[in-house]
């Protein structure tokens, strides 16, 4: 964890950008000693957002499973891929 005070986000952004962009995680900013901020580079937050989307995606389908809904097993989805790749 990455931690660093207002004051140096304040005085010395271009270090805090580049430690963002070198550690690709986030950097916890404090403001008089508590937490107050979270900063992180932009690819970094984009690859936590899909992430996210993909999380949520999966417990879609894992619910869909609970609730009865028919599945496939990975053979039957390896041909149904090969199939559709193979006419397309």
């Amino acid at each position: 964890m990455i931690i660093k005070s207002s004051t140096t986000l304040r005085n010395d952004y271009n270090s805090i950008s580049n430690l963002a962009h070198e550690k690709n995680e986030p950097i916890y900013i404090t403001k008089n000693g508590e937490g107050d901020l979270v900063v992180m580079s932009i690819d970094a937050f984009e690859r936590r957002e899909e992430l996210i989307r993909l999380q949520a995606k999966l417990e879609a389908a894992e619910e869909s499973r609970l609730c009865g809904e028919p599945t496939v097993s990975l053979d039957e989805a390896r041909a149904r891929l090969k199939e559709k790749y193979a006419n397309g």
